[in-house]
């Protein structure tokens, strides 16, 4: 497994990383001792970087997560959670990006992770805030508990990468210490690209998430709540076709291509099994097929870099 520098935090995370939306049923339904046979599987496989939220099955994957984590030693594991989005079985969607709240929110997480330090502690999809208000009062909040040595780091996380920016322009430097933005470097949208001369200016690691887009790259296909547009849609079940046909799993080149750029920190996929975890990592330690590549790009067409507002 390859490790690499997150800005200038002292971390070095593996190159590919394990979210643990999938552990609160975001995609599926799941046993819960499988999701702890993943956490496991992804650890023994040389991954140290896991990253998970409150919101991820309104908290349930926090809860599974910490099962996990009470059987792993803490030196093992470089641990990420957020704050700002919430919610319920009953309301859904919730979100509350006050100061208070905040801190509220990462003593709760400790408690259900089973830790007594979060390394890395994130404002979550700020898009849903007043990016002024998670400037002048979430923010702050953070770096209070880093001054407290309540959490390691800080950062902020959304699928815009517009709005990272702002943040990061808007706030005292060394605020921000990293971002994590999603679907924005894989196979069928490398739009990160264009910002990571912007971050690493400030110093601030880059992460990546969901090098299958949300199972828009995939052979299954996206699910039916997926917000992408048709049109992306469509060219991306011609890829997964395609691939298929040259007998070379769509999920391969996926996860190859977006482990590949060394500017990125870390790549976070999510899974609720064992052996799709170290079906992975055999595909993170190899290198995309370049041909292949260039076909995938000339099928995407106009559908290459378009995207959608998170939901």
């Amino acid at each position: 497994m390859e490790y690499r520098e997150l800005g200038r935090t002292g971390l070095r995370l593996s190159a590919l990383g394990f979210g643990a939306s999938s552990l609160g049923g975001v995609f599926h339904s799941l046993r819960e001792e499988d999701g702890i046979q993943a956490v496991f599987a992804a650890i023994e496989g040389g991954i140290n970087f896991i990253d998970v939220s409150p919101y991820y099955g309104y908290l349930r994957a926090e809860k599974v997560l910490g099962k996990a984590l009470r059987q792993i030693p803490r030196d093992k594991f470089i641990l990420s959670t957020k704050v700002g989005r919430y919610g319920s079985d009953e309301i859904g969607n919730s979100w509350d990006y006050s100061a208070k709240r905040a801190r509220e929110s990462v003593f709760e997480s400790m408690e259900r992770l089973g830790v007594d330090h979060i390394d890395l502690i994130n404002v979550h999809d700020i898009e849903f805030a007043d990016l002024d208000r998670v400037c002048n009062e979430t923010l702050p909040a953070l770096v209070e508990l880093r001054e407290q040595g309540v959490v390691g780091h800080v950062g902020i996380t959304d699928l815009q990468l517009e709005n990272l920016q702002y943040v990061v322009e808007h706030v005292p430097a060394g605020t921000v210490e990293s971002v994590l933005n999603f679907c924005h470097y894989c196979l069928c949208d490398d739009k990160l690209l264009d910002f990571l001369d912007f971050f690493e200016s400030r110093g601030i690691g880059v992460i990546n998430a969901s090098p299958l887009s949300m199972g828009l790259l995939s052979q299954r296909g996206a699910p039916a709540w997926h917000p992408a547009p048709a049109p992306l849609q469509e060219a991306c079940r011609r890829v997964a076709a395609h691939c298929d046909a040259a007998g070379y799993p769509i999920e391969r080149l996926a996860v190859e291509f977006s482990v590949s750029e060394p500017r990125i920190s870390s790549t976070l996929f999510s899974t609720t099994r064992a052996e799709n975890v170290r079906a992975n990592l055999a595909w993170a330690a190899g290198s995309p097929d370049l041909e292949l590549l260039s076909q995938v790009r000339e099928i995407l067409g106009d559908a290459f870099r378009l995207s959608w507002k998170n939901t």
